[in-house]
């Protein structure tokens, strides 16, 4: 009976272990997809923006920043450039 219940336990402890390591991995995988989206983003902005003469660096930042916030994110990093 005792080993029973440490087996139990034992099982709870590596259950609420292995939830505390999967959370931050989810979130790592979600920004990478969302630094890819952006970039790809960015790659078509820079595309369509140079017959206008606009263009905005791909960086690991830029690109997270846009596939975070969307169009928004594009828009605030073109007043940035603006304004720096």
């Amino acid at each position: 009976m005792e080993n029973i219940l440490a087996y139990l336990v034992g099982l709870v402890i590596l259950y609420i272990l292995s939830m505390i390591l999967v959370i931050p991995l989810r979130i790592l995988i979600k920004l990478i997809i969302n630094g890819l989206i952006g970039g790809v983003i960015l790659f078509i902005f820079n595309f369509l923006g140079s017959f206008f003469g606009l263009s905005i660096v791909i960086n690991p930042f830029n690109a997270v920043l846009v596939g975070i916030l969307g169009v928004p994110g594009v828009i605030l990093l073109l007043i940035l450039q603006v304004l720096l």
